[in-house]
């Protein structure tokens, strides 16, 4: 997605505002038509996040996510596994508290991690944003934990969660 035209067009339209008014204006318009590149591009970044974050609630277990790559933004969308074609099986998604209200946190993960995360969400069929967020959720609320079974070494079986 090609965010130049968006930001042209808004310097377009303050470079046109400021003909009405004196040098200074002018000037001043100049000036801020400048420095009008990063603060446009951030802003069009935080809505297409929001706008992302939104159709991903309604459309679980696939999601929209926003990739950069260089300056502009590339929107990927996940579909959820279909029967019929034979993928595996996705989750549900965690429920969280207040799905109203969603914020964005940046995470620093060591490569090696950040690429077992990718293989496991591509595994699952789900963004790694989505990913996290189950795992987190999940991590946070033992009650949607699945129960594990497990044998010891002298043959007996025990199920449920340890930490």
């Amino acid at each position: 997605m090609d965010l130049d035209r968006y930001v042209s067009e808004l310097q377009t339209q303050l470079a046109a505002t400021a003909e009405h008014g004196d040098e200074a204006a002018r000037a001043v318009a100049e000036q801020l038509n400048a420095a009008l590149d990063a603060a446009v591009r951030l802003m069009l970044l935080g809505v297409l996040s929001d706008v992302a974050g939104e159709i991903t609630q309604q459309i679980a277990p696939g999601s929209v996510d926003v990739m950069l790559r260089g300056r502009d933004p590339h929107l990927v969308v996940t579909r959820p596994a279909t029967a019929e074609t034979d993928a595996p099986e996705v989750a549900a998604p965690a429920e969280p508290h207040d799905d109203t209200v969603t914020s964005r946190t940046t995470l620093r993960l060591p490569d090696r991690l950040k690429a077992r995360v990718e293989q496991a969400a591509a595994e699952e069929g789900v963004s790694v944003n989505s990913w996290f967020v189950r795992a987190i959720a999940a991590a946070l609320e033992p009650a949607a934990r699945p129960a594990t079974t497990r044998k010891t070494s002298n043959g007996e079986r025990f199920t449920g969660w340890a930490r």
